[in-house]
């Protein structure tokens, strides 16, 4: 059976908050135990002769200060906040002229064992359970020495909510610190397969590139004597997609030399797709990408700014897969009928914005590992990526990538 998790808005109520409420709500309920409510013939409990006294009333306020105190140092200093919190049970519980600390007066010392141990290193949160053991240890040792009553049974029953209180909260801490490790190893996963898709993709892009060169030199050679523009014009195409080609590699072979990939798992496939000679994807392929997508039923108004012209394949694909996976999020996860695409090339870079007005969740996969890939594309090309949701609402991805002076030249 899971647990029900705790509303967003609670979420949000610092533990110091709740530590005071606890302390509140058991002080009110130590009066209310002390009068007769309606429709009892007395009282639960019998009121010690200083508690309506000023002594006891002054006793009442000192531990009411020390608690609300130990409730604001939590965050900060968490021992010595708990230390605040005995004190105040232990004057308050003098005040009522028991034989042992109440489980009452000690409630929101259980609720700051839970909330030390969930959320600090497992050293604080021992040290904090093992001080408060030591007060009912040494509370009881102390009206023992001095030959009074005590309340074995009381302070055992104590001890053990004390005890509960730190497993659970300890229990809390172990599964985040779980979650947040298979969280971390899924994310260096997610971006170790993305630079190997990104290679396989550079690996096409290659192929293609050089069976273009090939076609073009071969062409050359057959009419250089008959007809030398021709063979000119067929060996400046040869010498730009060479360039092209070298730049994407050298980008690209330098920022992935580090992935830690399976060779033996991909040596097969890699082989395989070296006999495919076809264009890779690319911002060419925008416009039937909106509308397919529109046609799936959300409207994709794709918007082109700037001098459009040919970017390097490299980069030319990784804004279309920017643009693909942002895309693909909003169909998943924004529940709004329609988003916007604009590209704008400027004079040494290339811009993409994707935006919506669904739910703030466009940017964002199942995983998360959407925003990952995008912004590991964008890493690796040494550009900008951010992406968050809209202070109006929905949620926006953007990505600037700079294209390389060679780049610009060939267009011009």
């Amino acid at each position: 059976m899971h647990a029900m998790p705790l509303p967003p808005r609670l979420k949000l109520v610092p533990p110091g908050a709740w530590v005071a409420l606890a302390w509140s709500a058991s002080t009110a309920f130590t009066f209310l135990a002390r009068v007769r409510l309606p429709g009892e013939e007395a009282a639960n409990e019998l009121a010690a002769t200083q508690f309506y006294r000023w002594d006891g009333l002054v006793v009442l306020t000192i531990a009411c200060a020390l608690a609300l105190l130990g409730s604001v140092w939590l965050h900060r200093r968490p021992l010595g906040a708990l230390a605040l919190l005995l004190t105040a049970a232990a004057f308050l519980t003098t005040n009522l002229a028991a034989v042992a600390i109440q489980l009452a007066q000690f409630l929101a010392v259980d609720l700051a064992l839970y909330f030390i141990a969930a959320g600090r290193p497992r050293r604080t949160g021992v040290a904090a359970l093992c001080t408060a053991l030591a007060v009912l240890v040494g509370w009881e040792s102390l009206r023992l020495l001095r030959g009074w009553g005590i309340g074995t049974l009381e302070e055992l029953t104590v001890a053990l909510t004390a005890v509960v209180a730190w497993l659970l909260g300890d229990a809390s801490h172990r599964t985040r610190a779980y979650g947040e490790k298979l969280r971390a190893q899924a994310a260096t996963q997610a971006v170790t397969d993305e630079r190997l898709r990104i290679a396989r993709e550079m690996h096409d892009m290659v192929a293609h590139s050089i069976g273009i060169i090939a076609l073009q030199a071969g062409a050359a050679a057959r009419v250089v004597h008959t007809q030398p523009d021709a063979a000119r014009e067929a060996m400046t195409a040869v010498e730009t997609a060479g360039r092209e080609t070298l730049s994407g590699l050298r980008r690209m072979l330098v920022a992935l030399r580090h992935a830690d990939q399976d060779q033996n798992r991909h040596r097969a496939r890699g082989v395989a797709e070296a006999d495919r000679l076809h264009p890779a994807e690319g911002l060419a392929d925008l416009d039937r990408l909106a509308a397919a997508t529109t046609a799936a039923g959300v409207r994709v108004e794709v918007h082109w700014k700037g001098a459009r012209r040919q970017l390097p394949p490299d980069i030319d694909l990784s804004v279309f897969r920017i643009v693909q996976e942002s895309i693909t999020n909003v169909v998943r996860h924004a529940a709004t009928p329609a988003c916007r695409v604009t590209v704008d090339y400027l004079e040494e870079h290339v811009a993409v914005e994707v935006t919506d007005d669904g739910r703030g969740r466009g940017g964002t996969t199942d995983t998360g590992f959407g925003l990952v890939g995008m912004r590991e594309r964008v890493a690796l090309l040494h550009g900008e990526f951010t992406a968050g949701p809209r202070p109006e609402g929905g949620f926006r991805v953007t990505a600037r990538l700079p294209v390389p002076a060679t780049a610009a030249t060939v267009a011009a």
